[in-house]
């Protein structure tokens, strides 16, 4: 019989790795001291300890080892757990190489002795939301400004005083110019002249903070999509701007998230 130490020793794993695996009934000692409660091992379980350390360095859980060890799982079944476990592997891969590109670049930024962006940038999903909300097109971008804050004005009206939340606007681009859906944040049903409408969720998305007015919003957008393409990416749907705070009429405190959706070159 080997103790617990050594069989720790051996498999290259903690004392508290196999007391948990004792409990969970995924690795049982060959012998519990009744009195003690110290465990020992038969060197037999060894091929049993070195599977079970093998599969949780791919990445799988015990409930999935217990399948395959135990369960008699089909080469099949192991077969569509490699091909779960290989998928995940890669978005793991492929998000941290990414975090890595930008590591660098900041790093090269630094380096040089350049100014950080004005903007902290994040890598997130978006949730999906619904508007009550109004749509215009425009021709020229500059006319968005004088028909945006009326839109919003008229729909706070017709919800006259129903719980919504931050405000939130869309942009898509047309042949012909741009579309803009903007709206709040509500379960609200339609009212006339306006329509509820859903956002869907959006998996992968490059976001920044713009802070104070709309007139150097521009700016901020611009560092955005210059991150979207150093982090090797490119935009894959409409852009968003939720309208965090908005109050004030100089704009000055306002404080607004853009929100651009993104998929791998």
């Amino acid at each position: 019989m080997l103790s617990i130490g050594a069989f720790a020793q051996i498999g290259q794993v903690t004392h508290r790795m196999l007391r948990h695996w004792d409990t969970s009934g995924l690795l049982i000692p060959a012998h519990v001291d009744p009195f003690s409660s110290y465990r020992s091992y038969d060197p037999s379980q060894l091929q049993r300890l070195h599977r079970i350390v093998a599969l949780r360095e791919l990445g799988f859980g015990l409930e999935e080892i217990s399948l395959i060890l135990d369960q008699g799982a089909t080469a099949q079944k192991i077969a569509e757990l490699l091909q779960i476990r290989h998928a995940q592997v890669e978005s793991e891969h492929r998000l941290a190489t990414q975090r890595l590109l930008d590591v660098e670049r900041r790093l090269r930024l630094i380096s040089k002795e350049k100014l950080m962006s004005h903007i902290e940038i994040i890598h997130k999903s978006l949730p999906a939301v619904r508007l009550l909300a109004g749509r215009f097109a425009v021709a020229e971008q500059p006319e968005i400004a004088g028909r945006i804050g009326p839109l919003f004005g008229q729909i706070a009206a017709a919800l006259d005083g129903q719980e919504f939340a931050a405000p939130v606007a869309q942009y898509s681009g047309t042949e012909n110019g741009m579309e803009v859906i903007a709206g709040f944040t509500t379960d609200a049903e339609a009212r006339e002249g306006f329509e509820s409408i859903e956002l869907p969720a959006v998996s992968e998305a490059i976001c920044g903070m713009h802070l104070g007015a709309m007139d150097t919003i521009h700016e901020s957008w611009q560092a955005v999509h210059e991150e979207v393409l150093a982090r090797g990416l490119v935009p894959s749907g409409p852009c968003r701007e939720l309208y965090v705070r908005s109050e004030s009429a100089d704009q000055s405190d306002w404080v607004t998230e853009l929100q651009q959706p993104v998929s791998a070159a």
